[in-house]
């Protein structure tokens, strides 16, 4: 007799699903959270406005049409089957404007597919077990007032981007973009260098002397003469004061002490680490961010994924009470003496909207040094100067003792000071935001009345500097001040216009190029209003207004856009193009074809095209100035890797030049043409070319 055998059904374990934005993000959190959850990544926006239409219904409140993006559909599918799959849906994309819109468009899709399953928010600051673990306790609902706060800032800047662009396009040249925050930052920039280009450097001089005391050698600088402060124009005002008191006897008129509380800096907000980690680990805003969202999202340490540092977009230097408590007993454990009694409180600013807390690291315990094995050297030195900045901000104050003398010769006064620290406080536990003075500097052993030797002078000669080219940090730290964009835009902001051509990099500077200046004059001249710094500020604050459930979006963007359609339709009619105008005919001839070259405008600057094209692509760069050797042209050419700027008449001549020509700018000493320098003592700054021409040359 044969038995008969049936099979069960193998039954599926259904499992809570959570959607992040990242996939490293989606491995850290899956560890956390165990077999009965499984977390997958939504790598950004999934659904957003297409690109190749405004998109917007002008006429029906500014509603946009949402598609979904590009090559992004097969995720999404996934995404809803594995929805489909489980017993629920946890949305924890990141807990700002874009990473709302990112949950209220998932469940949406999810919704529209498998509307039975339940779906909640959930948010955290960082990514530890605890505040995983807390965030899934405690899911909540998605916050409209936050979504539309997105949508209206996406609307706003669609509507600027598909009004101006076009025009941009019609009246100067196709395949350029303008942008609500990129022009303004734009506007900035070129104003700057502006201030630069008017800029004329004047000669003045310093005294510095050199003196001994006993075995001790010391300088001393020129602070006063006859009464008032020292101020040599000439090498002859320098010579003067030095002839009248070469044979003076020189004596110690008095001694100066001074002591000075320096109180830590508040732990970072995006703003601040950007601008520190330029200033000192010479990161681009861009770099800043890319290796922060590394830190954030986790590193393995001892085997499992951490999240070392709390969300890197904030403008917030709030700490939350365990982390509070955490970074106490850490230094009382290390540094006793350096505890306060009561935990420092910081403001964060009148504009912060105060969603997030400060950037700091996630666990004290977890050192630089402790983990360094662990991190590559950019996250090394990043996480260095995070932790070190929010240890310290709960640490006691440093005590410094400033000791300065005066050294007296008939009517001259010259001062020597030296720096030491008294108490080290928050400094014990700084190395990569250490700074030189912080080691202090050595004082001579000087007695008032007591009557020193002098041993030489040194007069030097300088130029004053105008106004500093904005750096990454410069612009971002202007940006802030003047409310416009938010932590998740600066970097952005600057990588647009880079992106753009608009503005290059020198020496860590950012340079408007000639297409960027012309598009700034354009828009300041016909939309003065739109890239202003106060209108944009005020948009952010009508943003967060929308976002405090204060006003509606719509009412937001109708105040705008209705008078500022009529002025795009009226600059449309009223301004001449500018397109033909751009090619100028010039007097060479293509060496390849024997047609005139043309002096054409590309994305970095004006070179020359061959007028044959498209038969003919041969293209030179522009001279910049006249060869002082041989009359012959300079261009920039590159060799080794490396620009510098030589004569096309090379190798006959051998002329060249590191430094960038300074076009139409002439020595008015002896007509060489002029450069521009950069050290780091001066910056960027004009000088004249000719070694053997001491104009605008300093002595150094």
């Amino acid at each position: 007799m044969s038995v008969k055998t049936t099979k069960t059904k193998k039954t599926t374990k259904r499992k809570t699903l959570v959607i992040v934005e990242s996939p490293a993000k989606a491995k850290t959190i899956e560890k956390y959270l165990g077999p009965s959850y499984k977390v997958k990544a939504s790598m950004g926006h999934l659904i957003d406005l297409p690109k190749s239409r405004l998109a917007i219904d002008v006429e029906n409140n500014f509603e946009p049409e949402y598609i979904t993006v590009r090559g992004r559909a097969k995720l999404l599918k996934e995404l809803q089957a594995d929805a489909k799959k489980s017993d629920e849906v946890l949305l924890a994309s990141d807990n700002d404007r874009e990473g709302e819109a990112i949950a209220w468009h998932l469940q949406k899709a999810i919704a529209a597919k498998n509307g039975s399953i339940p779906i909640a928010r959930i948010s955290f600051n960082e990514i530890t077990p605890q505040a995983i673990k807390a965030a899934v306790a405690a899911p909540t609902t998605i916050d409209d007032a936050k979504v539309n706060a997105q949508k209206a800032r996406r609307v706003l800047d669609r509507l600027v981007g598909y009004n101006l662009s076009p025009l941009l396009w019609k009246k100067v040249k196709n395949g350029l973009s303008a942008g609500r925050v990129q022009s303004v930052a734009l506007r900035l920039i070129c104003e700057r260098e502006k201030e630069i280009e008017a800029f004329t450097p004047e000669e003045y001089w310093t005294l510095e002397a050199d003196f001994k005391t006993g075995k001790t050698a010391f300088a001393a600088s020129l602070v006063s003469w006859e009464g008032e402060k020292a101020q040599l124009h000439t090498k002859a005002d320098a010579q003067k004061i030095i002839d009248a008191i070469k044979d003076a006897v020189f004596t110690v008129s008095g001694i100066k002490e001074t002591d000075k509380t320096l109180r830590p800096r508040p732990p970072f907000t995006t703003s601040q680490l950007q601008q520190t980690a330029a200033n000192r680990l010479n990161f681009t805003s861009k770099k800043t961010m890319q290796v922060a969202q590394q830190l954030y999202e986790g590193v393995s340490i001892g085997g499992a994924p951490i999240g070392l540092i709390t969300y890197m977009r904030t403008d917030s230097v709030r700490i939350s009470q365990v982390a509070l408590d955490e970074v106490r007993d850490w230094i009382g454990g290390n540094y006793p003496a350096e505890l306060p009694e009561k935990a420092a409180v910081y403001t964060s600013g009148k504009q912060a909207q105060d969603a997030h807390e400060a950037i700091r690291p996630t666990y004290v315990k977890y050192t630089p040094d402790d983990i360094k094995d662990k991190l590559t050297r950019d996250q090394f030195r990043l996480y260095s100067i995070i932790w070190e900045r929010f240890v310290a901000s709960q640490m006691k104050p440093a005590q410094t003792r400033t000791l300065s003398a005066d050294i007296e010769a008939l009517a001259a006064v010259f001062r020597i000071s030296g720096t030491n620290i008294v108490e080290q406080g928050y400094f014990k536990v700084l190395k990569v935001l250490a700074v030189k003075e912080d080691s202090g500097k050595t004082f001579p052993p000087l007695q008032k009345d007591a009557v020193v030797k002098l041993e030489r002078f040194n007069p030097e000669q300088h130029f004053t500097q105008g106004s500093a080219r904005f750096t990454d940090a410069g612009i971002v730290k202007t940006l802030e001040e003047k409310g416009i964009g938010r932590p998740s835009t600066y970097a952005p902001t600057i990588s647009v216009l880079l992106d753009r051509g608009y503005v290059t990099r020198s020496n860590k500077q950012l340079v408007p190029s000639v297409l960027g200046k012309l598009i700034c004059d354009m828009l300041v001249e016909h939309f003065g209003d739109v890239v202003n710094a106060d209108f944009t500020a005020g948009m952010e604050t009508g943003l967060d207004e929308v976002e405090g459930s204060a006003r509606s979006w719509p009412d937001l963007i109708r105040d705008f856009y209705d008078p500022f359609k009529v002025r795009v339709e009226e600059v449309g009619k009223k301004l001449e193009s500018v397109k033909g105008t751009l090619d100028e005919k010039t007097d060479q001839v293509c060496e390849k074809c024997g047609s005139p070259m043309v002096k054409k405008l590309g994305r970095y600057g004006y070179f020359l095209a061959c007028s044959g094209f498209p038969e003919c692509r041969n293209t030179k760069s522009i001279p910049l100035a006249k060869c002082p050797k041989c009359g012959g042209d300079i261009i920039a050419r590159r060799g080794n890797g490396k620009k510098f700027y030589g004569c096309v008449n090379y190798p006959e001549c051998d002329f060249l030049t590191r430094f960038p020509p300074l076009v139409d700018q002439s020595c008015p000493k002896c007509g060489w043409f002029m450069v521009e320098k950069y050290d780091k003592r001066n910056g960027s700054h004009k000088a004249c070319i000719n070694p053997d021409c001491n104009y605008l040359h300093s002595s150094d």
